[in-house]
C-alpha cells in the first residue's frame, strides 16, 4: 500500500488547537523543570516541537487547504497531528527519564516519525495547491531527519535490555514498523498503480533517494532497481523520464547498484530510451556512462540492435552535454574492434582512423578490409578524409606485407571519389608508387593492378594531378598497357587516358600519341560489344584525339568500315547519348568539303537518324551530342551543293537547326545560326525559280505565305526562308543574351536578308524586329572583330532608308565615334560610310 493509500485509510482523530497548544506549554514547563543532566537531542525534539506546533495551526487555518477537495491533505495533516500527540504523550511520560542512551532511542524515532509525517504533507500537497511556509517546512523536515539519521542506534533490544513500559515499546515498535512500510508502499505503489498515481510516487520516491533516506539494505530488499526498469519498459514519457533520474541519483550514492542495473535486460531497456524524445535520450545516455566502467556494460550494449547507431545520431546531435555523453561512451565501447566497425558503419570514424594509426598489424588490415566494402556517401569519405584516414593508408600500402598493400588500396579506392581525398592522395606521393605498381611485371603484385588503375585514373580527373601524369610519358605507357590487361584495368586505363589528354596543356601529349598511332590502337575497341564502357572510353579518346587532326590526316586513320561501326553506334538504339556524342563528334571532325565522306554518309542514311535524334531531344540530353549533330550538319548545308541543301530541307533539318536556337548551348546555337546562313543564301535565287517555273501558270500552295523579305510565296522547304522558318527572333535573342560567342553566326545569318535584292524589305523587317539595338549593343561590346564589321554592315544597309537614321541614328553615333577614334582600324572605312549617312562626316573624309 502506497503512502497516500495508507493516509487515506487512516482513522479520523480529531483534534482541538487550542489543546495542543496547552500541551506543548505544559510539556514546556516540565522541560524547563527537568534536571540540567537532560540530553541536547532532548532539546532539539523540544525545539522540533515547538516549530511543529506553529506549523500545525498555520495548516489547520489555511483557507487555500480548507477549501481544496483533496482528501489526501486533510489525511495527512491529521495524521502529522496524531503523531504530534504521541510525541506528547511519549515526553509525558514518567518512563521518558530513563538512562542517556535509551532516551536517545526514545528520542530519535520521536522525531523520525514527526519527520515522516511532516514530509507526507508535502507529498500530498504536491500538484495539488501550495501551502504556506513550503520552504520553511521542507527545512524543518530535513533537519529532523538529519537529526534521526545521526549514529542512529539499532531498534531491536532484547527484553532484558529495556526499560520502556510496554505502552512505550508498542508506540515505537509500531512507529518502527509505519517507516518500513512508507518505502515499501512507495515501491509496490510504483510497481501496481496505474498511471495517475504513479506520477506521485516516483515524485515520492525520488524524494527520498535525493535526501538520502533509502538505505542500500531497502533497494535490495525491496528489487528496487528491478521494479523501476520494469516501469521505464512499459511507462509513458514523463515517468520514465523520473525513473531514469532516480536511477542516476542511485548510480551517485553508491557504486553497488551498477552491477545490478547492468544486467542485459535493464542494458536493453535503457537502450531503448536512446531512441525517444530529447529529455529522455540525454537521461539514457548520462546513465548509460556512469554504468560504462563496469566491464560487463561495455561487452553488453554493444551488441544491443540499434544501440551504436543511437548513439552517434546523439553524437551528431545539438546538445553539448548529450553529445559529449555519447562520444564518451562511444570511445569506451570501440576498445572492441567489431563495435568500431558498428560505429564506421553508423558514420563515427575515430574509432577506425585510431586502429589504423595504431592498432596491430591485423587490426589494421580488418580496418582496411571493411573500409574497402562499406557503402559511403560522400560525406562519409569527406569525413574520413578529415579523420585522417587517408596517410595511414597509404603507409600501409607502400610498407606493408602484400595482406596489407591489397586492403589498404581497395580501401583507397573506395576513398577516392571524394576531391578532397584525392588532394591528399596526391600530397602523398602515392602517384609515383601506383605508376610503379602498374607498370611491374612481378606476378605476386598482378592482383594490385585493378585497384590501382582505378586510383590513378580518380587522380586524373583532379587538376593537381596534371603536373604528374602530363609529362613523362604516363599517358603513352597506359596506352601500350590497354592489350595486355584484364577489361576492368581496360576501363580504367582509358578513364585516366581521356581525363589526362582532355587537359588544356595537353596539347603534345595528345600529338604524341597520334605519332605512336593512338587511334589505330583504339578502333579495335570500337567494336566491343561485351564491355559498353571500354567501347565508350575509347570513343571518347578517338574522338579528344581527332579534335587536333588537320585536314585528311583523320582519313588515313580511319577507313570506311571504321565510319560504318561509328555510324552503326549513332543509330542504334542501345548506346548511350554520351556514346552517340562522341561517334557523332569524330564524324564531324572529317573535312566538310570531302565529297567521297558525304557520300559515304548519306548511302549510311546518317542524315535523317541525326534530324531525328535532334527533334526527339529533351532539355536533359546531352549539350555535347547537340553541339556535335549541329556541327555535322554544317556538312549537309554547304551552299556549294544546292540538291544536298534540298535533301536536307526535305528530311526537316531547318526545323531541327531552329529548335538548337530555342533549347541548345550557345556553341550549338553559333553552330546552328552557320547552318542556317548557308541556306538562306540560296533563298534569293530558289525565289527567281520558283516564280520563273511555278507561279505563271499555278496558283500558290495553300500552305505558303506570302514572304515581307523575299517578295513571294516562301517557306522552308522551297526557298529555305528564315522568316517563314521563325528563326529572326531567336537570331535577335542571341544578340540580346549575355553570351557572345554566337554573336558572328547569329549576324551572318541575319545578313542573307539584306542581298542586294532584297536589302530594302530586309531592312523594314529586321527594324520590325527589333534589330537595331541589339546590332548596337554588339558594337559596344562586341568580342569578335568579325561580328562587329558584320553589324556595321547591316546598320549600313539599314541606315540606307532615312526613317532610320532619324529613328536610331542618335543613339548609334556615340558608339560609331568612339569606334572611329579607337576602333580597329580594319573597321575604319564602314564606320566612315556610316558617319557619313548620319552627316556626321564629310564623304571625301579620309576615314573612307
Amino acid at each position: 500500500m502506497s503512502v497516500k493509500e495508507k493516509t487515506l485509510i487512516r482513522e479520523v482523530l480529531s483534534s482541538d488547537q487550542q489543546s495542543i497548544t496547552t500541551t506543548t506549554d505544559d510539556t514546556m514547563c516540565s522541560s524547563q523543570g527537568r534536571d540540567s543532566e537532560y540530553s541536547s537531542a532532548q532539546e532539539q525534539l523540544l525545539e522540533f516541537m515547538e516549530k511543529l506546533s506553529s506549523i500545525l495551526t498555520e495548516l489547520k487555518n489555511d483557507k487555500r487547504v480548507i477549501m481544496t477537495n483533496s482528501t489526501p491533505i486533510q489525511k495527512a495533516i491529521e495524521s502529522l497531528e496524531v503523531d504530534f500527540k504521541r510525541a506528547e504523550a511519549l515526553l509525558k511520560s514518567s518512563q521518558f527519564s530513563l538512562a542517556h542512551d535509551e532516551q536517545h532511542i526514545q528520542v530519535q524515532v520521536i522525531v523520525q516519525n514527526l519527520a515522516r509525517a511532516l514530509g507526507l504533507v508535502l507529498f500530498a500537497s504536491h500538484d495539488v495547491v501550495e501551502i504556506t511556509n513550503k520552504v520553511e517546512i521542507e527545512t524543518l523536515r530535513k533537519d529532523m531527519m538529519k537529526m534521526s539519521s545521526v549514529n542512529k542506534p539499532s531498534l531491536i533490544m532484547s527484553s532484558d535490555e529495556s526499560e520502556f513500559s510496554s505502552y512505550d515499546r508498542e508506540i515505537v515498535e509500531e512507529e518502527d514498523d509505519r517507516i518500513t512500510l512508507d518505502v515499501d508502499d512507495v515501491v509496490v505503489q510504483i510497481k501496481y498503480s496505474d498511471e495517475k498515481i504513479l506520477k506521485r510516487a516516483l515524485n515520492g520516491l525520488n524524494t527520498l533517494v535525493l535526501d538520502g533516506m533509502i538505505t542500500k539494505e531497502t533497494v535490495h530488499h525491496e528489487d528496487m532497481i528491478p521494479v523501476l526498469f520494469n516501469r521505464l519498459s512499459s511507462s509513458k514519457a514523463d515517468h520514465r523520464l523520473i525513473i531514469l533520474r532516480i536511477l542516476k541519483a542511485l548510480v551517485a550514492q553508491d557504486d553497488e547498484y551498477k552491477e545490478k542495473m547492468a544486467e542485459m535486460g535493464n542494458l536493453s531497456i535503457l537502450v531503448k530510451s536512446l531512441g525517444r524524445d530529447f529529455e529522455e535520450q540525454k537521461e539514457a545516455v548520462g546513465l548509460l556512462v556512469s554504468l560504462s566502467d563496469v566491464a560487463a556494460v561495455n561487452r553488453r550494449v554493444g551488441r544491443i540492435q540499434g544501440c551504436i547507431v543511437m548513439l552517434v545520431a546523439i553524437f551528431n546531435g545539438d546538445d553539448q552535454m548529450a553529445s559529449h555523453d555519447a562520444a564518451n561512451l562511444l570511445n569506451s565501447l570501440s576498445g572492441n574492434t567489431q563495435y568500431a566497425l558498428h560505429m564506421a558503419e553508423a558514420g563515427y570514424f575515430k574509432p577506425l582512423v585510431h586502429y589504423l594509426n595504431q592498432g596491430s598489424d591485423m587490426s589494421k588490415i580488418l580496418m582496411a578490409t571493411a573500409l574497402s566494402r562499406m557503402e559511403l556517401t560522400e560525406q562519409n569519405r569527406a569525413s574520413l578524409g578529415q579523420d585522417g584516414a587517408i596517410e595511414p593508408l597509404v603507409k600501409m600500402f607502400t610498407t606493408g606485407n602484400l595482406e596489407a598493400k591489397q586492403s589498404s588500396l581497395n580501401a583507397l579506392h573506395n576513398l577516392s571519389t571524394s576531391k578532397a581525398n584525392v588532394e591528399c592522395l596526391i600530397r602523398s606521393g602515392i602517384v609515383a608508387t601506383l605508376l610503379q605498381l602498374l607498370f611491374s611485371v612481378t606476378s605476386v603484385l598482378m592482383t594490385l593492378r585493378e585497384p590501382a588503375s582505378a586510383i590513378l585514373a580518380k587522380i586524373a580527373a583532379q587538376p593537381e594531378a596534371g603536373i604528374v601524369l602530363v609529362k613523362h610519358d604516363v599517358a603513352q605507357q597506359m596506352l601500350s598497357l590497354l592489350n595486355l590487361t584484364s577489361p576492368v584495368i581496360q576501363c580504367h586505363l582509358l578513364e585516366a587516358l581521356n581525363a589526362i589528354t582532355a587537359r588544356p596543356n595537353a596539347s603534345r601529349v595528345r600529338r604524341k600519341m597520334k605519332e605512336n598511332g593512338a587511334v589505330r590502337l583504339l578502333l579495335p575497341f570500337l567494336t566491343e560489344s561485351r564491355n559498353t564502357k571500354i567501347r565508350n572510353g575509347a570513343l571518347h579518346l578517338i574522338y579528344v584525339l581527332s579534335n587536333d587532326m588537320q585536314g585528311g590526316e583523320l582519313m588515313e586513320q580511319l577507313e570506311e568500315m571504321h565510319l560504318n561501326i561509328l555510324i552503326n553506334v549513332v543509330s542504334s538504339s542501345s548506346t548511350t547519348d554520351d556514346e552517340k556524342a562522341a561517334a557523332i563528334g569524330i564524324l564531324s571532325n572529317f573535312p566538310v568539303n570531302n565529297k567521297n565522306v558525304t557520300d559515304m554518309f548519306m548511302r549510311a542514311n546518317l542524315l535523317p537518324i541525326l534530324v531525328s535524334i535532334l527533334m526527339s531531344s529533351t532539355p536533359t540530353t546531352s549539350w555535347l551530342l547537340a553541339e556535335n549533330i549541329a556541327a555535322i550538319l554544317i556538312r549537309f548545308t554547304l551552299p556549294s551543293d544546292k540538291k544536298l541543301q534540298q535533301f536536307s530541307a526535305d528530311n526537316g533539318v531547318i526545323n531541327a537547326l531552329v529548335k538548337l536556337l530555342t533549347c541548345g548551348s550557345i556553341v550549338a546555337k553559333s553552330r546552328a545560326a552557320t547552318s542556317l546562313a548557308q541556306l538562306s543564301q540560296n533563298s534569293v535565287a530558289l525565289r527567281k525559280l520558283r516564280k520563273s517555273r511555278w507561279f505563271s501558270c499555278a496558283p500558290p500552295h495553300p500552305t505558303d505565305a506570302f514572304c515581307q523579305v523575299h517578295d513571294c510565296h516562301c517557306s522552308t522547304r522551297s526557298t529555305f526562308c528564315l522568316v517563314k522558318a521563325g528563326a529572326v527572333p531567336l537570331l535577335v535573342e542571341i544578340l540580346q543574351g549575355n553570351e557572345r560567342e554566337a554573336d558572328e553566326a547569329a549576324l551572318t545569318c541575319l545578313a542573307t536578308l539584306l542581298q542586294d535584292e532584297i536589302w530594302e524589305n530586309g531592312s523594314n523587317f529586321l527594324v520590325k524586329m527589333s534589330c537595331v539595338q541589339p546590332l548596337i549593343k554588339n558594337l559596344e561590346e562586341g568580342i569578335s572583330l568579325k561580328a562587329q564589321d558584320r553589324s556595321l554592315w547591316i546598320l549600313e544597309r539599314i541606315f540606307r532608308v532615312e526613317a532610320y537614321r532619324v529613328e536610331y541614328g542618335e543613339s548609334a553615333q556615340v558608339v560609331l565615334i568612339d569606334l572611329a577614334q579607337n576602333g580597329d582600324s580594319l573597321l575604319k572605312s564602314t564606320v566612315a560610310k556610316l558617319l557619313a549617312q548620319l552627316e556626321l562626316l564629310q564623304p571625301q573624309s579620309s576615314y573612307f
